[in-house]
């Protein structure tokens, strides 16, 4: 039931998902890096795509990803030891990354990002501080950073809200069988998780609401006069 009503394309158009989000933002896109592609990233519903490269430090993560065959390619590395090309990818894309980072790791990986699109940087992150600690013995999933609306807005980023208001939700629980119930308040959970969903037709356009940003950077387009450059 989840599923049939998350990937919904009649349902998105009012209460935007993280695919639809993205499937939206990278269909001028042929090829993309995925830093930090976990176990099951959510590119695998971007068919557009023409080749990917996942990267993802957690081994049993990596394996779980190769068996899906969601990426052409994929590294064994911690993305903050990468190097590449400039303008080697169409888009680059960061989902639910940047809080498991420290601050200055996080925006030296958006200036490396920033480097090697071609056209998009694409990240998720949730709206400020929300505990979490290691996931199935993944010590990498400990959420270290916060990221608020005003210093996002600041690098140039358009700024969307994700999976409705943040009061409804909480720290995920760790567990191997994480669910999008997981993260819900309070009980009955599927009722809030109704309530949360419904709420997203809201905090899509007023993202200091929601739980978790949806931030976009176009780089063929004029960084707005207040925004600072990731480079500097």
């Amino acid at each position: 039931m989840f599923n049939l009503f998350y990937h919904s394309p009649l349902l998105n158009k009012f209460f935007p998902t993280l695919v639809h989000c993205l499937k939206k933002e990278l269909a001028d896109c042929e090829t993309v890096l995925d830093l930090g592609c976990g176990a099951d990233s959510p590119l695998k519903h971007c068919k557009n795509i023409k080749y990917s490269l996942g990267v993802e430090a957690f081994g049993s993560y990596l394996e779980k990803t190769k068996q899906q065959k969601i990426h052409n390619e994929y590294w064994h590395k911690k993305i903050e030891e990468i190097d590449l090309p400039a303008k080697s990818f169409d888009a680059v894309i960061l989902i639910e990354v940047l809080e498991h980072l420290s601050k200055e790791q996080g925006y030296e990986i958006l200036k490396k990002a920033e480097k090697w699109a071609k056209k998009k940087i694409i990240f998720t992150t949730p709206n400020g501080f929300i505990a979490q600690n290691e996931i199935a013995g993944n010590k990498l999933e400990k959420h270290i950073s916060d990221w608020n609306y005003a210093e996002i807005k600041k690098l140039g980023f358009k700024v969307n809200g994700l999976a409705g208001l943040k009061y409804l939700r909480q720290e995920r629980p760790g567990r191997p069988d994480d669910n999008l119930l997981s993260s819900i308040r309070f009980k009955p959970k599927l009722f809030w998780f109704m309530l949360a969903a419904l709420s997203q037709a809201m905090t899509y356009r007023w993202p200091k609401l929601a739980f978790e940003f949806f931030a976009l950077r176009t780089q063929n387009t004029k960084t707005p006069k207040h925004a600072n450059k990731l480079s500097d």
